[in-house]
């Protein structure tokens, strides 16, 4: 779907590209990082997650002669503007954290390193690829942490943003930890497990409920599941499931389960449970869904709710409590005058907004036991302390700073991607992926992963780089125009 995505682009990207082609500066060397500044939901970790659909962006790149006659329609580009669209192709390095893995803010997640107009024209369609998946799959970590190891299916197809959304949803929460989903699509494309049984218009299209569960059960007697909700819960829908799954049984089958998608979800798992087990169904599985997220399932789980599977759609698939993770694209390093790479700092008012200069790499610090303890950002050409005690520094607070014993190992997050243009990165696939998130989880303290008050993981700098950075805001400064009254 990538090769019709080149003008899926804010027009400044390729005004500024224009102007980057007007300037003489298409063959300037410069790096940008991918980071955000803040977790959603004040969570305590983020699962990042799209670098697969970047790729492909990336490798699919190409303006047809329909988008060059458009925007040469705009009266805005030159034609040596539009001739270098023509022949684009990517020829840079990108360095990135592979999907899976928990991130945290203000740390490189994507290294671009490439010819500034190039570098320049991929960050509106990163940021919108990598910010919604990342969203997704840690909302998608969030809600498997509350089930307690129970399944959760991704229900939300038709409350997702559009049908690219609903696809790209359907991967990310699967990359976040939920075992399988209602989107055909995303079965096919990525080999997710696909699930669903029938809505209440199956029931109500029979004269009775009973009959719709008898019709269902001859279709699918391998795969009974029924939703018994329809018009009496205890009275009617797990009254005629039994009945069913009795017939069921005399042929041979066994009645797969119930879904449960209104009312009080607690109480009524709790007795359709009672009734299932009297009647001689105690491995029938109860499904529960109806606008669930991790808050309201955990309260479930704490009420002894007897639900085995969860379906959670809406709240999911649109992370509707914070429906935005701010994922930022900015100028770290820049060749000038054909001498190596200057570092680049954004000064602002604003800590949180500084950026963290140069070309970096990023060091995961592991403690005797295996779990993680912090990250340390180094300059790329700075020589790493690797079996040495070392302090590292907060990125915005100079007397913040910890102390990284001998004892600890580190393991490097970035790795290679592209390399002058070619893909050198063995993509994997979504179940490989989805492996990462549930290892790399399980590395985390539950401190991390609690939904109140958090723990704060820590990201910090070099010494090195940290007197940089600091050096860098000072002659900042100096540039500053004073502030009149």
């Amino acid at each position: 779907m990538w090769s019709q995505w080149a003008l899926q682009t804010d027009l400044y990207q390729l005004t500024m590209v224009g102007g980057y082609v007007r300037e003489g500066k298409k063959d300037q060397c410069a790096n940008f990082d991918y980071f955000f500044r803040k977790i959603p939901d004040d969570g305590g970790y983020c699962v990042l997650a799209g670098l697969g659909d970047v790729i492909d962006y990336i490798q699919n790149l190409k303006f047809s002669d329909e988008d060059l006659a458009y925007l040469d329609s705009l009266n805005i580009f030159s034609k040596d503007v539009l001739t270098y669209l023509e022949n684009f192709k990517f020829n840079g390095d990108l360095w990135a954290i592979p999907e899976g893995t928990a991130v945290f803010p203000h740390e490189p997640l994507i290294r671009v390193t490439a010819p500034l107009p190039e570098a320049q024209l991929l960050e509106s369609t990163i940021l919108n690829i990598m910010n919604f998946q990342t969203l997704i799959a840690t909302k998608g970590a969030r809600v498997r942490w509350a089930a307690h190891g129970d399944p959760v299916i991704d229900f939300g197809l038709r409350r997702a943003h559009g049908p690219d959304g609903a696809l790209m949803a359907s991967r990310a929460a699967y990359i976040g930890g939920v075992e399988a989903s209602s989107n055909v699509l995303a079965g096919k494309l990525y080999g997710i497990p696909v699930r669903g049984t029938h809505a209440h218009s199956w029931v109500e299209s029979f004269p009775s409920e009973l009959e719709a569960f008898r019709a269902y059960a001859d279709a699918y007697p391998h795969a009974c599941l029924l939703l018994v909700d329809t018009y009496d819960t205890l009275k009617s829908g797990v009254p005629n499931a039994i009945k069913v799954g009795h017939e069921l049984r005399e042929k041979g089958y066994e009645l797969m389960g119930i879904r449960l998608d209104s009312g009080d979800l607690a109480y009524l798992s709790k007795e359709a449970r009672l009734m299932l087990d009297e009647a001689g169904f105690p491995d029938a599985v109860i499904v529960a869904s109806s606008d669930l997220d991790e808050w309201l399932l955990e309260s479930l789980k704490r009420q002894g709710a007897r639900v085995d599977i969860w379906g959670v759609g809406t709240r999911l698939v649109t992370s509707f409590s914070s429906p935005a993770l701010g994922g930022v694209y900015k100028l770290t390093a820049l060749d000038e005058n054909g001498e190596k790479m200057v570092p680049k700092i954004k000064r602002s008012d604003n800590p949180e907004k500084i950026t963290n200069p140069g070309l970096k790499r990023v060091f995961r610090m592991f403690d005797q036991r295996g779990k993680m303890r912090g990250d340390v950002l180094f300059f790329a050409d700075e020589q790493v302390p690797t079996s040495t005690r070392f302090r590292a520094y907060h990125p915005m607070y100079s007397h913040v700073t910890k102390s990284y014993p001998k004892a600890f190992h580190m393991k490097e997050l970035l790795v290679p991607v592209f390399e002058k243009g070619n893909l050198v990165y063995d993509t994997p696939s979504v179940h490989q992926i989805r492996k990462n998130t549930l290892q790399n989880l399980s590395q985390l303290d539950a401190a991390y992963k609690r939904f109140q008050n958090p723990h704060t993981y820590h990201v910090s700098l070099s010494a090195h780089l940290f007197k940089a950075k600091q050096r860098l805001l000072r002659l900042a400064g100096k540039t500053r125009k004073p502030k009149t009254l």
